[in-house]
């Protein structure tokens, strides 16, 4: 019998060889891949044939006087191999398949030879939906319209009693992608029905606010509105959303002890001076107290006591906490008192400490987010200075951001007050009362190509739900 290996870098090329020797009849009996590409063992069908019939295909005298069959080309052969690689490939597909079935069939009575009960169903159909409403929107400027989505049939995993958790892992990870790619189908389907929802949702993004919050916003979006209308109806409700001190007192004109918290280089220093410059302003210097507790960074003390001796204003170093303590005790009929505090990274160890440090009654905390910060950074900060009751924050460097979004975006999802923002280096004029409407309406005018814009056709990667941000439900006032 006549058997043969053939040996090619694909599979492709091998069954052209083998049927350049076999011609027609060649029958395929064993593939594999190898360092090198694929081996394939084949033969004629003929020699299978003569085997049943118990004859010799080689030792046959009338066999060797035949007329041997036209061989066809390298091209004929390579057109006709099609079949044979897709049948190749269907059955290695079908093998692991089986694979896969075994383990999970040994997974299956290995957990129930260890417990006696009854496992119950681990995976289990949900009824399909019906048409809901998702968000009722309010709003001023038009009368909304409910956006009705179907909730997609995903089936829910439960976990069985005894079940590996490596396989409860994964079927909770099967359940999530089956979701994320409904959400993602669905939304694509709406976006390519509204040109405009899909347009205004590339304008959000470039001006670089994040999908979770753009998403939020444009699902609610009434859809009898042309674009002009639906540009007005998003920047309004991002103003309604950014919460200002606009109808409250200005800080210096609240007083109080204030410690300006937030990482390094982000202009606390620069802004305790401002805020101590506008106080001392209308109420005198005698109005105003400047602690500083950086004894970390070089020249900190220095630049806060060059800040108060412009502005008349004596600077002091508290050490710990009973110095701080008694500082507050002497300065305690100023109007205002600032703390100028250790820029630290969110996740430095002595973080916790000065918190603590900070955990005094009367001490209001005001967080100082840099507004050209990366919208991940922000987010980044926001979460670890965060303090339990409503967070003040000032946007500082307000001159130097290229985008507004990421700290627009960031104080809407986590719903920080915006007491104040900077715009620049002077002592104390380059300092502006907190307005959403300016802030937002400056974050739409962003202008010119970027290399880390978006193109239209990039959104279907911005609609995936993301497990790890900051949930929005519940947060935003359309």
């Amino acid at each position: 019998m006549n058997i043969q290996r053939f040996h090619a870098p694909t599979s492709r090329e091998a069954l052209a060889k083998a049927r350049l020797v076999f011609g027609e009849g060649t029958l395929i009996l064993f593939n594999r891949p190898t360092e090198n590409g694929v081996e394939v063992v084949a033969t004629a069908e003929d020699s299978l044939a003569a085997l049943d019939r118990g004859e010799s295909p080689m030792g046959s005298p009338k066999a060797s006087q035949l007329r041997p069959t036209p061989q066809p080309s390298y091209q004929e052969v390579a057109s006709k191999v099609e079949d044979d690689a897709a049948q190749l490939a269907m059955s290695t597909l079908s093998f692991q398949d089986y694979v896969r079935e075994r383990m999970l069939r040994k997974r299956h009575e290995s957990a129930q030879s260890q417990t006696s009960a009854q496992a119950p169903t681990i995976v289990q159909e949900r009824p399909r939906a019906a048409f809901v409403p998702k968000i009722q929107v309010d709003t001023d400027t038009a009368a909304p319209k409910a956006i009705a989505t179907r909730k997609p049939a995903v089936p829910s995993v439960q976990a069985a009693t005894g079940m590996p958790q490596g396989i409860v892992d994964e079927l909770h990870a099967m359940k999530d992608l089956i979701e994320d790619r409904f959400n993602t189908l669905a939304w694509l389907g709406q976006a390519r029905q509204n040109p405009i929802q899909s347009n205004l949702m590339l304008k959000l993004i470039r001006a670089g606010f994040s999908p979770t919050l753009a998403r939020t916003i444009l699902e609610r979006m009434p859809e009898e509105m042309d674009a002009a209308q639906s540009v007005r109806w998003v920047m309004d409700v991002l103003e309604r959303n950014l919460k200002t001190d606009a109808e409250g007192t200005p800080l210096q004109e609240e007083g109080g002890t204030f410690a300006l918290i937030g990482a390094t280089g982000v202009g606390k220093t620069t802004t305790a001076a401002k805020l101590a410059g506008l106080c001392a302003r209308t109420h005198g210097a005698g109005s105003v107290g400047l602690i500083t507790l950086d004894s970390y960074r070089v020249g900190a003390q220095e630049q806060l006591r060059a800040y108060g001796k412009m502005l008349g204003v004596v600077a002091h170093l508290a050490h710990d906490r009973a110095a701080l303590q008694d500082l507050l005790g002497l300065l305690s009929n100023k109007k205002m008192v600032l703390i100028d505090t250790t820029g630290l990274a969110p996740r430095d160890p002595r973080k916790r400490e000065m918190m603590d440090l900070l955990d005094l009654p009367n001490v209001k905390r005001l967080l100082v987010l840099n507004a050209g910060g990366h919208g991940d950074t922000l987010d980044d900060v926001v979460s670890a200075f965060k303090s339990a009751s409503a967070q003040q924050v000032i946007f500082s460097k307000i001159d130097e951001a290229v985008k507004l979004g990421p700290a627009i975006d960031a104080a809407i999802r986590h719903q920080l007050i915006l007491r104040g923002v900077t715009t620049g280096q002077r002592v104390p004029e380059d300092w502006e009362a907190a307005s959403a409407s300016k802030l937002v309406r400056a974050s739409m005018r962003t202008s010119g190509n970027s290399a880390f814009d978006p193109k239209i056709g990039d959104l279907g990667f911005f609609f995936n739900q993301s497990t790890g941000s900051t949930s929005t439900k519940g947060l935003l006032d359309a």
